[in-house]
Order: C-alpha cells, then structure tokens, then sequence
C-alpha cells in the first residue's frame, strides 16, 4: 500500500467540539507509557502515529495539551504473547541497505523499486553530508516480498526500468502522502486538519486558495511539527522544505482540491479568529505569525471562483515553480 492511497482516504465526519473528557487517574504521561513498553523514544512517536499505541486527551490543566496514555491500554500491549519483541518489529525501520539484505536483493534493485513507487518510506533523516536516508518499515517490506516475489529476481519489467531512466523519484512524493494521512488521523478539529493540508502547498499556492488573510494566519499557527525538527543550517532547511512541499503539478492540484474541501468544513464549523475587538489594556499586543503580513481585506474584494483558485495562476509574479523544477533531492543512493 502506498502513502499516496492512504491520504486520500475520505476523512470521517466530524463530530461538535465537545469539552474535554475527565482524565483517567490511571493514564499515564507518554514517557512513562513509552518506559513500560520498553520503546525507545522514536519507537513509541512511530507506534503512536501508526496507531498500535491509542492515545486520549490530556484533559483539562494538562501541561501544553499533551496526550497521554491509559493503564489499560498499556496493560493490552503487554499482555501480547510477543511483548515486547512483537511490537518493537512492528516499528522497527531500515535504511535503504538493510532493507536490501532483508529482501535479498542487490542496493540498486532496491532503490531503483524504491523511487518507483513500490514502497513508502515512513521517516527519513538527513546524514551528515545533507544527504537524504529514506527509512522504510520493516513489517513492509515483508509483505511485499510475499505479494510480489517476481519483482526481486530476474530482470526488472521495462517499465520499472524506463521509468528509473526518466529521472522518477516518487519516495518524497509517497512519504508526504503517507505523512499526511497520518496527521489528518490523529485530529478531529477541522481546522487542524485543513492546516496538515495547507503545510503541503507552498506560500504562493497557499494564497491562490485561501484569500482571508486571518484564515491563512491561523493555519500557519496550526501547521504541524517538521517531521526532524527544527534545524539551524540553511542548507538543511533547504532541504526540509523541498522535502515537504509538494511538487508535481498534479499533487499540487490535488492538495489544492483537498485544501478547499477541508476549509468549507472548517468554516461550517467556527470562523477563523480575528482581531475584531482591542485587547485589553494590560494584554500583550498580538504578533502576526512568521512570514504572514496581516492586513484587513476591503469590505468588498472581488472573489475569484473555485475553478479559478483551484487552477492557479500560472506565470504571475511570485507564482512557485511547478513540476519538478526544484532539481533533484541529494539522496544516500
């Protein structure tokens, strides 16, 4: 199954905000969670963005709204036959050589199935040559060496090879689908979810779809975590960026499209906060979120309609490059 199947799978309908639930006496602090499953840090974000750990709300006063885990859902995990080896084989990740050794087939075989689509990598880390090391889970893998033996022996189908020797590289294009299924999985509220899709368009594209000025503010404040953090080199960041933002014309239209059905949901539900009303005298003077300039739109500013915005606006000022036009990504093979 490819990352790309599983973002476009139809969100559930949303239920109205209800307060936040009395919290468990019993549930327990993700570290502390993370201690008695005897996973190590990465493991457990992994497990719980794959959903083999269910998480439930901090509650009120919880500190930064952090989730947490019940007793009962840790003594579940537990209790399994396999624990805890069975739930560290079912996070466990490779790199492109090892993932080649488990299928037992040649490194160039594998990344050349790998940019072809046929796996989605999970994570991936840039090495210390800013180079790009795709991981991939393991569990995977073995699947689809069940599913497909005629693709690791013998000579690859002309297709697969052509395609390789066109230049194709669709393992960023499946880890930000697989990435974005996975956020809009772990929210309910709409316009956490419209800002999961927005955090996939570039600034320009970003603009063509989301005219309100205060709505783009409040998804920049909603955008979800870099997946490595936060780095300090400009190359790095570079390389982030170009990581997670979509670029082929036809992903662009399609996040485009989702972006647009995600905001009618979440403007059904509550509008964007805006500055309607001064702060109090001794309140902190509201700042504008980086590289947003906030500014009230006239009464009555012309709307393009749907078709238009969905489209875009090629070739105009400050308009993002489409296709792949940003050159290829620096990757370990």
């Amino acid at each position: 199954m490819t990352g790309e199947e599983t973002a476009r799978v139809a969100p559930a309908p949303t239920a109205p905000a209800m307060p936040a639930p009395a919290l468990p006496a019993s549930a327990l602090a993700l570290t502390r969670a993370a201690q008695e499953l005897e996973l190590r840090r990465d493991e457990f974000q992994l497990a719980v963005q794959l959903g083999l750990v269910r998480t439930v709300p901090g509650g009120v006063g919880a500190r930064g709204g952090r989730r947490r885990v019940e007793r009962s859902e840790v003594d579940r995990l537990r209790s399994a036959p396999d624990f805890p080896a069975g739930l560290r084989d079912r996070v466990r990740t490779v790199g492109t050589g090892k993932a080649a050794a488990l299928l037992a087939v040649p490194q160039d075989r594998f990344t050349r199935l790998a940019r072809t689509g046929h796996f989605s990598p999970v994570r991936f880390y840039l090495n210390r040559y800013r180079a790009v090391v795709w991981l991939y889970l393991a569990g995977e893998l073995g699947e689809f060496a069940l599913a497909h033996p005629g693709l690791l022996t013998g000579r690859l189908p002309k297709q697969i090879r052509e395609r390789v020797d066109g230049g194709e590289d669709r393992r960023p294009r499946n880890w930000r689908a697989r990435r974005l299924g996975l956020l809009l999985r772990s929210t309910e509220d709409p316009w956490a979810r419209a800002a999961a899709i927005a955090s996939l368009l570039g600034p320009g594209q970003l603009s063509e779809i989301v005219d309100d000025p205060y709505e783009r503010a409040h998804l920049d404040r909603l955008r979800p975590e870099p997946p490595s953090g936060r780095t300090e080199s400009a190359v790095a960041r570079d390389l982030m960026d170009r990581l997670t933002v979509a670029d082929d014309p036809d992903e662009i239209l399609w996040h485009r499209m989702s972006l647009a059905l995600a905001l009618d949901e979440a403007r059904a539900d509550r509008p964007a906060p805006r500055p309607d009303t001064a702060p109090a005298p001794d309140a902190p003077t509201p700042r504008p979120p980086r590289g947003f300039v906030l500014i009230r739109p006239p009464a009555h500013r012309p709307r393009r309609s749907l078709l238009d915005r969905l489209r875009g606006r090629r070739g105009t000022a400050g308009a993002e490059p489409e296709g792949r036009s940003r050159g290829r990504l620096p990757s370990e093979t």
